[in-house]
């Protein structure tokens, strides 16, 4: 699976799986007893949507921090989800999403840019 890097706005590095493929989207974080620290997934699209880049928490075992990007790789929304609620959107349209450990939520910025890398 290919990987990335983000860097938040007080430079702590998260070590993204990209979700691209139909069954690494539909699966995301779904029956995982725990998510490592300092890492998670993103999500990618095509183009920009609040639906196509919703998610829902079913079937998942702990809170996430969910960080929506558009187009320029500019934070739209994030918000704290929790488990078994059955949908959140971004209140602007969005072309990636990352899910990741709460502790990163204070972390993103709304209308910050983020820079990504890949990974080896």
């Amino acid at each position: 699976m290919q990987k990335m890097i983000v860097k938040t706005n007080s430079e702590s590095i998260i070590h993204l799986e990209i979700c691209k493929s139909f069954w690494s989207k539909f699966m995301g974080l779904m029956f995982r007893k725990e998510l490592p620290s300092n890492t998670g997934l993103i999500f990618q699209y095509d183009s920009e949507s609040i639906l196509n880049t919703s998610i829902h928490m079913l079937f998942m075992n702990f809170p996430i921090t969910v960080v929506w990007i558009n187009l320029d790789n500019i934070v739209v929304d994030k918000k704290i989800a929790m488990p078994w609620h059955i949908m959140y959107a971004s209140a602007l349209p969005a072309c990636s999403v990352i899910e990741t450990n709460t502790k990163f939520f204070d972390e993103f910025l709304l209308g910050e840019k983020l820079t990504f890398t890949y990974e080896n």
